[in-house]
């Protein structure tokens, strides 16, 4: 599929202004990435340092968020945007609330594995919660990859795909509570697993939310809270 773009024009400077915030955008989501991917890796291996290497990546992150957030604000008041383009400011403020969440999640899956690495690991060394958090993890990448194509296909198959990281979440809840139930002692490290994967299911509505603004950016439909989202050429 084509990459999305947004609406040419006269003057070139608008145009590059346009492209550097959609570009901004990505790059943020890139290292909200590399968080999320090094928090999961922390959590399955008990690896404090790479836990403190996700939250050292915060200040990037939220550097990033404020330039967005200028330049969003510039172009709104300079260029007044209409249309396809205004979509896309709008898209992108609304964006860029939703990856800095996710880098918030990130660190606190970060923090909850610098908690249960205390804990003796069990057998599977939390392969279950490891399983979730490689597919939230596709799911931003997917969500992020959706909107820097403008490929609304893929962003309508991510947001389906968020029942099964709903029922891979309840599964694991459930198996925690009967290890509670089962051994007062688990109960500690159990709550921090529980914690966890609630941040890791946040993350994947999150990716959810990213496809939403996806497809209202290339078909200017708004598909919230809808429960068929399907949308007419």
């Amino acid at each position: 599929m084509d990459n999305f773009r947004a609406g040419r024009h006269i003057s070139q400077q608008y145009n590059d202004e346009l492209e550097e915030i959609k570009n901004h955008l990505l790059s943020m989501g890139g290292l909200v990435e590399q968080q999320l991917e090094k928090a999961s890796i922390a959590l399955i291996e008990g690896n404090t340092k790479l836990a403190d290497e996700v939250y050292r990546a915060g200040s990037r992150v939220n550097a990033l968020e404020k330039v967005i957030d200028e330049e969003s604000a510039q172009c709104l008041a300079r260029r007044q945007p209409a249309a396809g383009d205004l979509r896309l400011i709008v898209t992108v403020i609304k964006a860029v609330s939703d990856i800095e969440r996710v880098g918030d999640q990130a660190e606190r899956l970060a923090r909850f594995a610098s908690q249960l690495a205390k804990h003796p690991r069990p057998k599977n060394n939390y392969h279950e919660v490891y399983q979730l958090a490689q597919h939230v993890q596709k799911m931003f990448h997917d969500a992020l990859d959706a909107y820097a194509r403008g490929d609304e296909k893929l962003a309508l198959k991510i947001i389906k795909d968020d029942v099964n990281v709903d029922y891979e979440y309840e599964a694991i809840m459930r198996q925690h509570i009967t290890y509670m139930m089962e051994d007062p002692r688990s109960i500690n490290s159990s709550l921090d697993v529980l914690w966890a994967i609630r941040a890791l299911e946040r993350v994947g509505d999150h990716a959810c939310n990213i496809c939403e603004y996806l497809v209202y950016l290339v078909k200017g439909q708004d598909i919230r809270h809808s429960d068929d989202r399907s949308f007419s050429d």
